[in-house]
């Protein structure tokens, strides 16, 4: 038995404009305003002495750690990244970009989605990846079409109330 597993499929490279550049004022906050700081304050621990017994040494070595990660991952995701500039030309179906009002067929709740690229998803705003099963259910729907997505509490029947593309 081995632990190999196969690797994760890769995101589409699809984002939007504003997506786009909060990316890259990420990167730029990252490298021209954190990364300085944290590198200060490394400096200032590691003057302090012994090393294996400062935690605030540890610390700044992890956070920073995590800063050079995060940079190194958009440095790499933003070259490829396709922004979306304009609407499809059949706005009257579910594509990227979209935002879609849908009523659950079983509870009769209302919920509202856009469909986002991976990079930008935020369940709290209700921005869905366009990998995720519910946006590929949602795929080139039209109003009153009615589908079922496989979500993780199991399979749930919706109906598409409304299309918008801002």
């Amino acid at each position: 038995m081995t632990r190999w597993r196969p690797p994760a499929p890769r995101s589409t490279a699809i984002i939007t404009r504003e997506g786009f550049e909060r990316l890259k004022s990420e990167l730029d906050h990252l490298w021209h305003t954190v990364r300085p700081e944290v590198v200060k304050a490394l400096a200032a621990a590691a003057a302090e002495g012994d090393r294996s017994e400062n935690a605030e040494y540890i610390y700044r070595k992890k956070q920073l750690g995590e800063i050079d990660r995060r940079a190194r991952y958009l440095s790499k995701r933003i070259p490829v990244l396709q922004v979306a500039e304009s609407g499809p030309t059949d706005r009257s179906a579910v594509f990227f970009g979209a935002t879609v009002t849908l009523e659950n067929e079983a509870t009769g709740e209302m919920v509202v989605y856009r469909i986002v690229g991976p990079d930008e998803t935020d369940a709290k705003r209700g921005w869905i990846s366009v990998d995720s099963p519910m946006a590929t259910a949602l795929l080139k729907k039209h109003v009153d079409d009615d589908f079922e997505a496989q979500l993780p509490a199991g399979p749930t029947r919706f109906c598409v109330v409304s299309i918008g593309y801002s």
